[in-house]
């Protein structure tokens, strides 16, 4: 193993544990050495981050650990983005999706997990944060366009937004063009079956699979 990666692999493990000064410091180190940026987010911060989410799904990490985890690889990204732009290339991209929790719930525990592991697994993803009106989450799509939306709500009071966001894009003919996900604690599939999403998924995980097969790109 090269000395580039060794310091890849430490990177990756570095996530694992949560060490965010130690992620800086490496990542500065690589960088310094002429090291490709994009290859340090694949084989080093993502690498860590699919780690952890492995270990989450299988119960061998608590919550805590997997949003430390998360954010120490989102600490690692500010610096690696502007050093991937510089040189005018660009993350491997698996698709695109607009997330918020929707009006009247302010709970984004759940959310900020989904959008660690979806933009680990190659999704560019803008957050909306929490109690997101309607037009709000119809005025995104329309400028951005994304491949997924994804819906969280928290209480039962809250999700009939939900179906609101849904209908909302159907009366303006926006439906067929985006895939529309739901998550939450009050949520489940025969609900999302009911106010016709296309995806729900107990755990950010399984979110990341079903959101790849709803685009094609599993």
């Amino acid at each position: 193993m090269s000395n580039i990666e060794e310091k890849l692999e430490k990177l990756s493990n570095l996530v694992v544990e949560g060490d965010t000064d130690g992620v800086k410091s490496i990542i500065k180190d690589l960088l310094e050495s002429g090291s490709d940026p994009l290859k340090i987010v694949e084989n080093g911060l993502t690498k860590g981050i699919r780690i952890v989410g492995e270990r989450y799904g299988r119960g061998d990490l608590f919550l805590t650990e997997l949003l430390l985890s998360a954010e120490t690889m989102q600490d690692g990204m500010k610096i690696l983005v502007p050093e991937i732009q510089k040189q005018k290339k660009e993350l491997k991209r698996t698709g695109s999706m607009v997330i918020g929790t929707v009006a009247g719930d302010i709970h984004d525990l759940g959310k900020n997990i989904v959008i660690a592991l979806f933009s680990a697994n190659g999704f560019d993803v803008v957050d909306l944060g929490v109690d997101v009106p309607v037009q709000k989450f119809i005025d995104k799509v329309k400028e951005l366009k994304p491949n997924i939306l994804g819906l969280s709500a928290l209480m039962t009071t809250t999700i009939p937004k939900q179906h609101e966001v849904i209908n909302e894009l159907k009366s303006l003919g926006l439906r067929d063009d985006i895939k529309v996900m739901i998550g939450g604690a009050a949520t489940n599939k025969v609900f999302s079956n009911e106010i016709g999403a296309d995806g729900y998924a107990e755990n950010a995980i399984d979110a990341v699979s079903i959101a790849k097969q709803l685009i094609g790109a599993s």
